[in-house]
């Protein structure tokens, strides 16, 4: 019987609100990566499930796990317009 090991990864999520409510939620490091939650609690446990089969895939299909590449810089931006 073959072992397997684990590994803990860590990516970042963004989380951002749905015009209908709720939240939802892409990872950066995996475009394509994206999952949807009616709460922000929901929205955690959602993105959680959607990364591990995200990089279950990749393991089965024997592809690199990137590390974390990308580190989101979020901030205003202020504009003014004429009206």
């Amino acid at each position: 019987m073959v072992k397997k090991t684990q590994a803990i990864y860590s990516y970042f999520a963004v989380f951002d609100s749905a015009e209908e409510g709720g939240y939802n939620v892409s990872f950066p490091d995996f475009p394509g990566c994206v999952t949807f939650g009616r709460t922000f609690e929901e929205a955690k446990e959602k993105a959680k499930e959607v990364l591990e089969l995200w990089l279950e895939e990749l393991t089965s299909e024997k592809l690199y796990i990137p590390r974390r590449i990308s580190r989101p810089i979020i901030d205003e931006v202020n504009v003014q317009v004429s009206q």
